[in-house]
């Protein structure tokens, strides 16, 4: 099995609905993003992946993202706006441009700070 992976950053706000502390206001992170991907075979030039068309992909993806309240982002609605939500919700977004009978989205990271973070894979 072979996992390629590339690496994005946003800057966004949220809130976090029931929290019992300072989070349930308003505030921001520099989100650090790792998506991989995953594939038995590689494809007749040695990829996995095409690097530069995944971090398109991906990139499509966090300008939604960026600078957003992530609490008002179309696809998060009714989700409270956790690493682990937008880990989900980056994967899934990721996994309708991508996955295919050779390539598949193994897993996203999210990281809310450097020692924080989440990760989602199906």
């Amino acid at each position: 099995m072979y996992e390629a992976f590339i690496e994005s950053e946003i800057s966004s706000a949220h809130r976090l609905d029931g929290y019992p502390g300072p989070c349930s206001r308003v505030h921001g992170h520099n989100w650090r993003i790792r998506a991989a991907v995953c594939c038995q075979e590689l494809d007749e030039r040695g990829f996995a992946v095409d690097f530069g068309e995944l971090q398109s992909h991906l990139e499509e993806i966090c300008a939604g993202l960026d600078h957003r309240d992530l609490n008002r982002v179309e696809g998060l609605e009714g989700l409270n706006p956790t690493a682990e939500n937008l880990a989900r919700h980056i994967y899934r977004e990721l996994d309708r441009r991508i996955g295919g009978p050779r390539v598949r989205v193994a897993r996203v990271e999210v990281r809310e700070t450097p020692g924080s973070g989440a990760i989602y894979r199906e």
